[in-house]
C-alpha cells in the first residue's frame, strides 16, 4: 500500500519526478572546512541566541559561543576551532543583516571538552532532553523549529511519531543519500525519541521514488513492532507536517493547532540523525547536508559542510556556475527563499542551493484570475485559494479568514498549476502580515482603552 493525500501536484516530467536525476545517485561529498565560518545567531524559530564569546577568545570545535535567548531558541556552537574575529551583523539567507558570530579557522579542530559520548540508557528522561537542547538542535528540513521544544510539548500527548523522508521539494536529495549512506543513525535516533516521547508506533515515511533505501532501512527496523516503514507517493507537498500526518494516520490537524493536538510528533531525517550522534559522539549541531544543484551549477553534488561555510565555497566546490544565473534559492524552488548574493552561510535549516539559468521569467504585468479552479483542486489543505486571492487584494480580513487565509501552509501548490501565473503566494504572504499587524493594532488599541478606563474608574 501507498500513502498519500487529497490535492498536491507532480512537479517535473514523468522520466525525472521532481527534478532529482542529478544529485540523486551522487554520494555524500565531505566539503573541505572553510579558512572562517560564520555563525548567525538566529538559525531557529524563536528568539536570537545571545552571544556568550568575545572578539579575540579562542574557541573550540563544539564549544558554545551563543546562549538560547529564551525557552523557544536554540544555543549556537563554534563549527571550528580558532579565534573570533568579529561579531558584527552579516549577510542572513532571509535578505537583512543578522548579528553573527564570525571565528577564523586555526585548523586544528580541537574538541571542547563537553565532546565526549553520553551513556543514553543511563540518563533520565529530563536529562536526555537537556541534552539536545544544549546541543541547538532543530528542524533540519527548514521549518528550524526547536527539537527540545517540540519534544517537551509532546510527553503524554503523542503517541506517534513520523520521521519525515518524504523529502517531496524538487531537486533536494540529501535526506535521501543520508537514509541510504547513514540508516543506522536515522533508525538508531528514532529509537531514541521513541523512549523519550514513550510512544508505542514510530512511522518512517518515505516517497515511492526512493525505493532503493527500503532495503537497508527494513533490516534495520526487523523485529521491532514499534517501527513501521510507510512506502508514501511521489507527489508534492507529501512532506508538509499536516499532510504527512493525514497520509500516515489518518488524522486532521485542526485549525490553528499542531501536530501534538493529533497526538503526533514529525522529526526531519537529518534531525532524527544529529540525535544519534549527539548521544553517541557528543557533537552538537556543527554540520549538515546540502543539495548543491539547479542549470546554472556545472557539477551539482550533494556536499556536508560545516554549519556557517559561505554559499560560494560549495558552488566552487562544485565546479563554479557554467552559465550566470539569474536565480539563486536557499532550500527548494517550491518554498525556499531567494537570494541576491552567496555572501550568507550555511544555516542549520539549509538543506539545499539552487541556481538557475536561462530560464524566462514567467511572472506578467497584470495577471487576472480565470476562474478555471485548478488552485482548489490542487490545495493540499482543500482550501479556496482564488477566492482568497480576491479578498486579501480588496482587504477584506474577515472574508479571506473565513475562506482560510490563516490555514495555507504556503506550499506554492496552487501557483504552480496557475495558468494565469498569478503570485498567489506572493498576495498570501502579503495578506497574512496585513491581518497579524491589524490584530495586533486592536490589541494595542483595547488595552490602551481598558487602562484610560481604568484611570478614569480610580479617579472617581
Amino acid at each position: 500500500m501507498v500513502y498519500t493525500f487529497r490535492g498536491g501536484i507532480h512537479p517535473g516530467p514523468h522520466s525525472d519526478p521532481g527534478y532529482k536525476a542529478a544529485t540523486n545517485t551522487k554520494p555524500i561529498e565531505l566539503l573541505p572546512v572553510p579558512d572562517q565560518v560564520i555563525l548567525p545567531v538566529s538559525m531557529h524559530i524563536g528568539a536570537p541566541a545571545k552571544p556568550i564569546v568575545q572578539v579575540g577568545d579562542t574557541v573550540d570545535l563544539g564549544q558554545p559561543v551563543a546562549e538560547a535567548g529564551g525557552f523557544v531558541s536554540a544555543p549556537v556552537h563554534a563549527t571550528v576551532s580558532g579565534k573570533v574575529v568579529a561579531i558584527e551583523p552579516r549577510l542572513h539567507g532571509n535578505g537583512s543583516k543578522v548579528l553573527s558570530i564570525v571565528i577564523e579557522n586555526d585548523k586544528e579542530d580541537r574538541l571542547h571538552e563537553s565532546v565526549h559520548p553520553y551513556d543514553f540508557e543511563a540518563m533520565s528522561n529530563e536529562e536526555r532532553i537537556e541534552l539536545i537542547r544544549s546541543a541547538g538542535m532543530v528542524g533540519h528540513g527548514g521549518a528550524t523549529f526547536p527539537t527540545h521544544v517540540k519534544i517537551q510539548s509532546g510527553i503524554g500527548k503523542v503517541d506517534t511519531i513520523i520521521v519525515n523522508a518524504a523529502e517531496c521539494e524538487p531537486y533536494i536529495t540529501s535526506d535521501h543519500r543520508l537514509l541510504l549512506e547513514r540508516p543506522e543513525e536515522v533508525v538508531g535516533g528514532l529509537k531514541m525519541l521513541v523512549k523519550i516521547l514513550g510512544v508505542q508506533t514510530a512511522i518512517i515515511g518515505i516517497e515511492e521514488n526512493k525505493a532503493d533505501v527500503f532495503p537497508g532501512i527494513e533490516k534495520l527496523i526487523a523485529g521491532d513492532p514499534t517501527l513501521k516503514l510507510y512506502p508514501l507517493k511521489c507527489k508534492y507537498p507529501q512532506g508538509a507536517e499536516k499532510q504527512l500526518i493525514n497520509a500516515c494516520t489518518g488524522r486532521e490537524v485542526p485549525s490553528g493547532k499542531l501536530p501534538a493536538d493529533a497526538g503526533c510528533a514529525v522529526f526531519n531525517v537529518d534531525t532524527v540523525g544529529a540525535i544519534y550522534r549527539r548521544f553517541t559522539t557528543g557533537m552538537p549541531v556543527i554540520r549538515r547536508v546540502v543539495t548543491v544543484s539547479g542549470s546554472a551549477i556545472a557539477e551539482p553534488k550533494n556536499l556536508e559542510c560545516r554549519i556557517g561555510t559561505p554559499l560560494e565555497k560549495l558552488v566552487d566546490a562544485c565546479g563554479g556556475f557554467k552559465e550566470a544565473p539569474n536565480k539563486l534559492l536557499m532550500g527548494g524552488p517550491m518554498m525556499g527563499v531567494s537570494l541576491f548574493s552567496l555572501e550568507p552561510p550555511v544555516m542549520k535549516g539549509t538543506n539545499a542551493f539552487l541556481a538557475f539559468c536561462g530560464e524566462e521569467d514567467k511572472r506578467v504585468a497584470d495577471p487576472s484570475c480565470i476562474r478555471c479552479g485548478k488552485c482548489i483542486g490542487a490545495c493540499p489543505m482543500h482550501l479556496l485559494p482564488m477566492y482568497m486571492n480576491v479578498y486579501g487584494k480588496l482587504e477584506d480580513f474577515d472574508k479571506s479568514v473565513e475562506v482560510g487565509m490563516l490555514d495555507c501552509i504556503e506550499c506554492g501548490s496552487c501557483a504552480y498549476v496557475c495558468p494565469a501565473r498569478i503570485p498567489l503566494v506572493q498576495q498570501f504572504r502579503l495578506t497574512k502580515g496585513k491581518i497579524m499587524a491589524k490584530r495586533a493594532a486592536d490589541r494595542a488599541a483595547a488595552e490602551a482603552k481598558a487602562k484610560a478606563e481604568a484611570a478614569k474608574a480610580e479617579e472617581k
